[in-house]
């Protein structure tokens, strides 16, 4: 069948799609608003599930938002390396691109939950502000998250205060806000975080270019070149850690910021639930929903809850009510089964995912990652391996100092060791991005690896 020939079909069967779908609302439903049916969502409905039909060869996504074609139909947009109207051609010679940490690996499970999950709000939908009982956040959202806590074992919210973000990434922003001095007599206060961390933590630090904080660099260094105790300092504590996966505890021992955005059953077993006095979470690697940006922050202290409050407050006027009408409803799908479809679904692929990475890199003395220890899971009463959402690849060659050069030489893409503060013989490569991008690096990594004993092996 000829391309033309693939797209008029792919059109009457998306025709074929509405029609059902419409003939169908009208036969159960009753239809234009008489008897209790469905009236103004009829249209928006059908426009949603049209979109969602549309197949783009698997290997891309039509959105409804997206862009359409001079037909006025949505357009494919494709994922890395696939081209073409329906997403069907591959380039044989992309790079295998390990770089972003978007966790597209759970579109899956939320495409099998889509009738769960799925979300229509009306046009005049909370066009306020304020909620009627808290000003900028959804209580039944807030509640839904103090449910999947207990669930999943990870975090004490009992007798805590909660506050929402965009992403974590602002929180982390407005934690350091709230924790900094706030003396204009008074040196800056001393950010800090161990190598390898997490970029943002440095970049955000310098781009606000405050007077109230500074960004120090390294805990462990700080500490060396620092005998006293009495400066004020803020240490980022992230457990899991980005990009290594380890479980980090504090160096200095005063006051942190806790980043738990990976500690959850899928990339880690849950030892106990942390109980520390700030503690940070995102949507993204929890149901993989990075675009929906919404994070929150579990905090003990009063006067620290009202601080970073303020801060959002100030900056955003809240979150996007929008946004926190779908968390609600993904919260929802994610504590059915006390949780366990979602993480054991999870779990699942990072588990397949790290087992086909070890075996690929146990044939290597090119390169190395980094170790994983057992640990028992309450989450899941095992004691299983982490499954962290990256690998940290060492060169291990003495002379191949540059490692992202060299994985660039075997067409793979990752982030450079130097931008987590760490050496650039190593490199970080991300495991939760489509099973596309999963499929071709492990294709990439099977290739260079062969080459150390001079032959190609198949994966």
């Amino acid at each position: 069948m000829g391309k033309t020939n693939k797209y008029c079909f792919a059109i009457c069967l998306l025709t074929s799609i509405v029609i059902n779908i419409l003939f169908t609302i009208n036969l159960y439903v009753g239809g234009g608003g008489g008897g209790g049916g469905l009236s103004w969502s009829e249209k928006a409905a059908a426009e949603a599930e049209a979109v969602a039909a549309i197949s783009c060869s698997g290997h891309g996504r039509a959105y409804v938002d997206g862009s359409i074609n001079s037909e006025g139909r949505p357009v494919c947009e494709c994922y890395n390396c696939y081209t073409g109207i329906d997403c069907s051609q591959i380039s044989p010679t992309c790079a295998a691109d390990a770089d972003s940490g978007d966790p597209i690996f759970l579109e899956p499970f939320w495409m099998q939950h889509a009738t769960n999950s799925a979300i229509l709000i009306s046009g005049w939908h909370r066009m306020s502000y304020r909620y009627e009982d808290n000003p900028f956040m959804s209580t039944e959202l807030e509640n839904y998250i103090r449910k999947m806590h207990s669930v999943v074992g990870n975090a004490i919210t009992e007798g805590r205060y909660i506050v929402f973000g965009i992403g974590s990434s602002q929180l982390l922003s407005a934690s350091v806000y709230a924790l900094s001095s706030q003396n204009s007599s008074s040196p800056p206060t001393n950010v800090l975080a161990s190598i390898p961390f997490y970029p943002m933590y440095r970049g955000q630090t310098v781009f606000f270019n405050s007077e109230s904080f500074q960004f120090e660099g390294d805990t462990n260094a700080w500490r060396l070149n620092n005998s006293t105790n009495d400066m004020d300092v803020v240490e980022f504590v992230t457990s899991p850690n980005n990009p290594d996966g380890e479980l980090k505890k504090p160096v200095l021992g005063g006051k942190t910021i806790y980043d738990h955005a990976y500690f959850w059953p899928h990339f880690t077993p849950i030892p106990a639930p942390s109980d520390h006095d700030l503690m940070v979470f995102t949507l993204s690697k929890l149901t993989g929903h990075a675009g929906a940006r919404f994070g929150w922050a579990v905090i003990k202290d009063k006067d620290v809850y009202e601080r970073v409050s303020k801060y959002i407050e100030v900056a955003d006027l809240g979150i996007s009510k929008d946004t926190q009408s779908r968390v609600l409803k993904l919260l929802k799908v994610a504590v059915e089964g006390d949780g366990k479809p979602l993480f054991e679904f999870a779990y699942n692929k990072m588990r397949d995912r790290w087992d086909r990475l070890t075996s690929v890199f146990s044939k290597s003395t090119r390169f190395s990652i980094q170790h994983r220890h057992p640990l028992h899971c309450n989450f899941f009463n095992q004691t299983r391996l982490p499954s962290p959402a990256y690998a940290w690849v060492k060169c291990e060659r003495e002379e191949e100092e540059d490692c992202t050069a060299v994985l660039q030489a075997g067409n793979i893409i990752g982030r450079n060791g130097n931008v987590f503060g760490a050496k650039d013989r190593y490199i970080r490569l991300s495991l939760i991005k489509s099973q596309d991008d999963f499929e071709l690096l492990m294709q990439r990594l099977t290739e260079l690896v062969s080459l150390e004993n001079g032959s190609i092996e198949t994966m």
